[in-house]
């Protein structure tokens, strides 16, 4: 998503800016649908920088819908572009506590923070971000701006405790040239907003020269038959050659083994059911899809994890909607990959994310060891 920005070196810190493409992608993890009533007018006036208009617009907007998410998050926006960090905490913080599933208001959290030196409080809004969404590649580098910030802190109060420590000059000065040298000091924007709605692009399958007999895939060309081979003629001496012999019948190449196509039954099916009992806020069977040894997200124990979990699904008040697209599935052994469209609907928010998870056989059943969502 696009950033607000700032420097982090200690003689560089610069007043915080919104990246104007934010206003125009409004990459808050939002699907389409198209945005209603004014919200594209909105987003043409923070371009154009009219906040004044921009926010009467929003606040016209939220008078009839004060829960919807993407307005909040633009009066936030309008709110910070207007130096109003305050205001703009607030409505952000708020968001988080509403919509704990969206990693931007913690990220965009993260920054005011950054900007008003309070970096302790920055990480914590920033490893909220990574553990919402573990693949939100931002947060990580924002993260790491801020872990530099807390070093070059931290090294500067050593040498003002022991000034004729070489060894902690010399990092001092590596870590401000990173800083420097990275963005030239800033918090990275990224340029435009991360396409969340567009169906993922899949490269096509490379054609296997000739499969392992083991091999099992989700679907194959019809493979060709063996070229048959052609006997020599027999030959004795002082007897004429003996006619060639019959070809044998060429044996066809079988197709991919049928239990491929069965477990990958089995696998959309066990996605399915995962989807539901998420839906139907069934933590027992919800927690029953994954595997023993899941990887939770940032290594929490699994204890904590469906503690998360339960608190954010179950503790959720309202109806929640999540779906699933037909998968890609591939298929190796007791071992597979999926690959697929999930919608999150629940009261306002829409969501929609590429997922991809890898599932292991035990027990007869398919259960997830990993969970990856862009």
């Amino acid at each position: 998503m696009a950033m607000i920005s700032t420097s982090l070196h200690p003689s560089r810190f610069q007043h915080l800016k919104t990246l104007r493409a934010l206003a125009v992608g409004l990459a808050i993890g939002f699907a389409a649908p198209v945005f209603a009533d004014n919200l594209p007018e909105i987003q043409r006036l923070i371009k154009q920088g009219q906040y004044p208009q921009a926010m009467d617009k929003v606040d016209a907007y939220l008078s009839s819908r004060p829960k919807d998410a993407q307005g909040r998050f633009l009066k936030g926006l309008i709110y910070t572009e207007m130096n109003k960090p305050g205001d703009a905490i607030a409505v952000f913080t708020k968001l988080t506590e509403d919509y704990p599933e969206l990693p931007e208001p913690y990220n965009n959290l993260a920054v005011l923070y950054a900007q008003q030196k309070q970096y302790d409080k920055a990480r914590t809004a920033l490893e909220m971000a990574i553990r919402t969404h573990p693949s939100y590649a931002i947060a990580y580098e924002n993260l790491g701006d801020i872990y530099a910030k807390l070093a070059s802190q931290a090294y500067d109060k050593a040498l003002q405790l022991d000034n004729a420590n070489t060894a902690t000059q010399n990092k001092l000065a590596l870590i401000r040239d990173l800083i420097t040298t990275s963005g030239k000091g800033n918090v990275k924007p990224q340029a435009s907003a991360p396409a969340i709605v567009a169906a993922p692009a899949t490269a096509p399958a490379k054609p296997a020269t000739q499969p392992a007999p083991t091999a099992t895939v989700v679907a194959t060309a019809p493979g060709a038959a063996a070229a048959p081979a052609t006997a020599k003629p027999v030959e004795s001496k002082p007897a004429p050659a003996a006619a060639p012999a019959p070809a044998p019948a060429p044996t066809p190449v079988p197709a991919a083994p049928a239990k491929a196509d069965a477990a990958s039954e089995d696998i959309a099916k066990a996605i399915n059911a995962w989807a539901s009992a998420w839906a139907r806020k069934d933590m027992k069977a919800y927690f029953a899809a994954y595997a023993s040894d899941f990887n939770t997200p940032k290594s929490m124990s699994r204890k904590a994890w469906e503690d998360e979990r339960e608190d954010r699904i179950a503790g959720k008040p309202g109806k929640i909607s999540v779906t699933v697209d037909e998968p890609q599935i591939n298929v190796n052994g007791d071992k597979a990959t999926a690959k697929f469209r999930q919608h999150y609907k629940a009261g306002s928010l829409s969501t929609s994310t590429t997922k991809t998870l890898v599932l292991v056989r035990a027990g007869g059943k398919w259960l997830i060891k990993e969970e990856n969502s862009r």
